[in-house]
């Protein structure tokens, strides 16, 4: 019975004699057993919808069975060998109620997240994969003269070898954003961004949804205490005390946040537009020192409710190996992103329409000849548009601009210290 079970399973790895390219044949035949296992693994886990895996997208559902499933092989990607898997997600978004964003993001969660965590663990050691495609075709539900039409997405999600680990080893949402900021994302052929954030918002009435929205909105959220409540308990404590002559006074509330900007799709494209100028002569002018990420070019993001312009960078530190994470992102800010914030600074003055610029690296020790590559570090520094204009005018040192910031390593938070994270050895 087994036997006969695993007849019946489509086989999901393509055959190694339909490969032309003679380097990623021999890859594909060397490795067909992991590729047939990681095959096994996508096809046992239970998706919210009917997947197929098929080199085939944007076929109708009764077609998809009858059709060739198989998937799995290896693809050349912007010049990286890379593990490419496609198939067809017969899950359905209406139009008006989940934008390019929102739908993409689902299908990330719900379908290119589990392909990933079944094939990256096999193949994360394995020196020729350079990286990870995915494409997955969904459906959308629009109306066309008031009748409803549904209409095939593609979406394609490309993560490097160091962005796929980070990604599948990530516990929330902030650190496969960090992973996500290394990745490319195409839905429809157009570069797109992914954001990951810890807040939902309100799903519409159970009576308004399609099957497939249903689906989508009972995973539970999770409410955060107020920022503030620790303050208030500490006010009210102080209220009820005695009072006595020598204590101080409390300190003056902070002023409240400033106001969430825009940080819609179309917001951020029209920033885009209004800066692009300015972006092209920064990326000319800076490149020689900056070290620019060419597939990554400036680009507005949401962060923190605020809208921040990421730089990505690459920055390379004639460390060893053993380096502490800290010591990496302390000496990266000190000898590649400061000596770059005044004369970035310079192509943005006056008042600007965003509230601030993350200088986001991806750190990597210089080795020697001969030897294994280092792993990298996603070091991202996430500074207001205020603290720094106070750098530029030497209102405030390096370290205070780090203090009034937000400094993610590997996706985490994480406080620096530079003089003392520079004094460490310990990895």
């Amino acid at each position: 019975m087994l036997l006969i079970g695993a007849r019946l399973v489509p086989a999901q790895v393509v055959a190694s004699v339909e490969m032309t390219d003679p380097t990623l044949r021999a890859l594909q035949e060397k490795s067909f057993a992991d590729l047939k296992t990681v095959g096994q693994n996508i096809a046992g886990h239970q998706f919210s919808f009917p997947f197929y895996l098929s080199r085939r997208l944007d076929i109708d559902e009764k077609i998809q069975k009858r059709t060739d499933q198989h998937s799995i092989r290896f693809e050349h990607y912007n010049g990286a060998t890379v593990i490419a898997i496609s198939g067809n997600y017969y899950g359905a978004y209406a139009a008006d109620k989940f934008n390019d964003e929102q739908r993409a993001r689902q299908t990330f969660q719900d379908v290119v997240v589990p392909i990933l965590k079944a094939v990256v663990p096999t193949f994360q050691r394995n020196a020729a994969v350079q990286g990870y495609a995915v494409e997955v075709s969904h459906h959308v539900i629009g109306k066309t003269m008031g009748m409803p039409i549904e209409r095939p997405e593609n979406l394609m999600v490309y993560f490097p070898q160091a962005a796929a680990v980070k990604l599948v080893a990530a516990e929330n949402n902030l650190a496969m954003q960090g992973a996500l900021l290394d990745a490319d994302v195409m839905l429809n052929a157009k570069q797109l961004n992914i954001w990951m954030t810890d807040e939902e918002q309100e799903p519409p009435q159970e009576s308004e949804l399609t099957p497939a929205e249903v689906a989508r909105t009972t995973a539970p959220v999770a409410i955060s205490p107020p920022a503030n409540a620790a303050s208030a308990k500490r006010s009210h404590a102080e209220t009820d005390a005695p009072s006595q002559p020598d204590i101080k006074p409390a300190p003056a509330p902070l002023p409240p946040p400033p106001p969430a900007r825009d940080s819609s799709p179309q917001a951020l494209a029209e920033l885009q537009s209004s800066i692009q100028s300015s972006s092209n002569h920064m990326l000319k002018e800076l490149e020689p020192d900056a070290h620019f990420v060419t597939y990554a070019p400036p680009a507005f993001i949401p962060f923190h409710h605020q809208v921040y312009l990421e730089l990505s960078m690459t920055t390379v530190l004639a460390e060893p190996t053993e380096t502490s994470r800290y010591k990496l992102a302390a000496l990266a800010f000190d000898e590649h992103i400061s000596p770059l914030i005044r004369r970035v600074l310079t192509y943005f003055p006056g008042d600007q329409n965003f509230d601030g610029i993350s200088f986001s690296t991806t750190v990597r020790p210089r080795t020697k000849p001969g030897a294994p590559a280092a792993k990298a570090l996603s070091v991202e520094f996430f500074f207001s548009l205020e603290g720094l204009r106070r750098y530029q005018s030497y209102d405030c040192t390096g370290q205070q601009l780090i203090n009034d910031g937000i400094v993610l390593i590997n996706g985490e938070r994480a406080g620096l210290d530079l003089e003392l994270a520079q004094g460490s050895v310990k990895p």
